[in-house]
């Protein structure tokens, strides 16, 4: 079977990025792409303000995350996260 017959939208991924999205945000894990530091988003420093949260690695201060809300919308930057880990709740 070739990749293109198992290919779907990225609506077919709702249900799983519905059960991650869900979870308790600042106790995800995630490492900086600066320096490879694993920490919880707890964890990092908050320099934030009315334009929105620039969340930096305390190890190097490498933007690992920056989250805005504007008119009704939520965005999101996750360019400085290598990757994110979050636990099941069950």
């Amino acid at each position: 079977m070739d990749a293109e017959a198992l290919r779907l939208d990225g609506n077919a991924a709702a249900g799983l990025l519905d059960q991650i999205f869900a979870s308790e945000v600042t106790t995800v894990r995630g490492t900086c792409a600066g320096c490879g530091r694993t920490s919880s988003i707890g964890a990092l420093l908050l320099y934030g303000g009315a334009m929105g949260a620039v969340l930096r690695c305390p190890g190097c201060e490498a933007v690992v995350l920056r989250a805005a809300a504007i008119r009704g919308r939520y965005l999101l930057d996750l360019r400085g996260a290598a990757h994110l880990e979050l636990r099941d709740g069950a």
